[in-house]
């Protein structure tokens, strides 16, 4: 029983991380309508400026993630500005090329940067864990991962239910062009919505090799392509379906992992998805919207 519930709460950290950054994805999606694949790239920055930050400067842990935080969601606004807004009217295949591309500029400008050597990077979470879960071998990077998780769907679901901002990403989810004759700045708008999900990816780069500790270039391409899987899974488009499906993949892949087979643990995850998928294409959570022709 204590190595199920060790098991179940490795699944429930990965699976958080994962859910953090599909939020990202899944409001860059239900709002601009497209795919931002370099995302998971964001997640590799936001994790080597926090370990520039701690090991070059000596700042802080708390200070570190501040600063990873700032600069990746300026470096959302660039890419979004710079890369994205010229494609808005675009065909969706343009905007995959692009995206691609942008992924592996980043990519190759971390290896110029800071080298193509594996990094390794510490820790920032650092507090003794209670004794009823010390017992089960939980570490305090699972419970931050888990409850900052928690929390940041929790203030996204109030952000966009209750705040102007919120309203305005939701009323351009809807119909762009209905929102601007309503007064509505799609374009900052849409910056906004990329800034928010750099953001999180800061904040997931952080977690994700906090429980990890090896940080390359290629860091963030492999949990960048899970977590659009988890928001697919959970139903892209939806907060609280990015959050369902980050959380259940990542138990999923711990399950599999411990009881099945370390090498196909990845098969198993992208095996159910697929199932799920022909159950219910839109995911879990997803609303189906018929298309008007």
């Amino acid at each position: 029983m204590t190595v199920f519930i060790q098991y179940l709460v490795n699944g429930l950290s990965m699976g958080s991380v994962y859910a953090i950054i599909a939020l990202g994805y899944t409001m860059v999606y239900g709002i601009a309508k497209m795919l931002n694949f370099a995302h998971g790239d964001v997640i590799m920055v936001g994790a080597y400026v926090s370990f520039c930050a701690t090991s070059y400067l000596g700042l802080p842990g708390w200070l570190s993630v501040v600063l990873s935080v700032v600069v990746c969601t300026v470096l959302g606004v660039l890419v979004e500005g710079l890369a994205y807004r010229p494609l808005r009217a675009a065909g969706p295949l343009a905007v995959l090329i692009t995206a691609i591309g942008v992924s592996y500029f980043l990519q190759n400008a971390a290896q110029l940067l800071w080298g193509a050597t594996p990094k390794n990077f510490t820790s920032l979470v650092r507090f003794p864990v209670p004794p009823f879960l010390a017992q089960f071998n939980v570490s305090a990077v699972s419970l931050v991962t888990i409850l900052a998780c928690i929390l940041i769907m929790v203030v996204l679901m109030w952000f966009t239910s209750k705040s102007k901002m919120g309203k305005a990403m939701r009323a351009c989810s809807e119909d762009k062009a209905a929102a601007q004759l309503m007064g509505i700045n799609v374009n900052r708008t849409i910056s906004m919505t990329f800034a928010i999900g750099s953001a999180l990816a800061a904040i997931a780069g952080v977690l994700l090799c906090s429980y990890s500790p090896v940080l390359q270039p290629t860091t963030g391409a492999m949990p960048g392509i899970k977590a659009f899987t988890a928001a697919v899974f959970g139903g892209i488009g939806s907060i609280p379906g990015a959050f369902v499906g980050g959380v259940l993949l990542g138990i999923i892949e711990a399950m599999a992992q411990a009881y099945i087979s370390t090498s196909l643990a990845n098969s198993i995850v992208f095996a159910v998805l697929i199932v799920v998928l022909l159950v219910k294409p839109a995911g879990l959570l997803g609303k189906y919207v018929p298309e008007k022709v």
